[in-house]
């Protein structure tokens, strides 16, 4: 393998290992090693930014790689949600509205690549929004409870903003999925 090929496939593998480390956070949540939970949360995090610079930095995209790294986001972010919601540590209401807009998503998704076979990954602006909200919910979540840092009005704050960007996020994708297959559907 070239070096040049080598460097194109590294977000991918990054990506990758990301998907992997999901049923190892599950695991030690499950398990109540709530430090370990929140450092592998945090490498997690940080290999999402790592894979996109090197991307960027090399120029390298791949059909691949638009398709694995939301996909190794959404499994973590699904996987930690739903944990620590069966635990009680966030709301159960909150984790059923998560995991219904990302269902949302991918069978919204889903139809439109089955319809018309040109479904391109290209997330929404409100959508990266809420993963953002997400991913610094879960991490509060995990510090409090790993690295005994307080709750408070900060962890209410966060709950709200990951509430409110999940409900705009998927409206927007009902929207746009709805307005493809219009398009779609007038141009047959």
């Amino acid at each position: 393998m070239s070096r040049e090929r080598f460097i194109a496939w590294v977000p991918n593998l990054i990506s990758l290992a990301r998907l992997l480390s999901v049923p190892v956070m599950v695991y030690v949540i499950l398990q109540g090693y709530y430090a370990a939970a929140f450092w592998i949360f945090l490498a997690a995090g940080v290999s999402d930014a790592v894979d996109g610079l090197i991307a960027k930095h090399y120029g390298v995209t791949s059909q691949v790689g638009s398709f694995l790294d939301p996909l190794a986001d959404k499994a973590l972010l699904i996987g930690v949600f739903l944990t620590l919601g069966s635990l009680g540590e966030i709301a159960l209401w909150l984790v059923i509205m998560i995991a219904f807009r990302d269902l949302l998503i991918i069978g919204g998704a889903l139809l439109f690549q089955t319809l018309t076979h040109s479904l391109k990954m290209e997330p929404l602006f409100v959508s990266k929004v809420n993963t953002v909200a997400q991913i610094a919910l879960a991490g509060f979540v995990l510090a409090r409870l790993g690295l005994d840092a307080s709750g408070g009005w900060l962890e209410t704050l966060l709950v709200y903003s990951v509430a409110a960007t999940t409900l705009a996020s998927g409206a927007a994708y009902v929207v746009k999925w709805g307005l493809l297959a219009v398009n779609y559907e007038g141009d047959r």
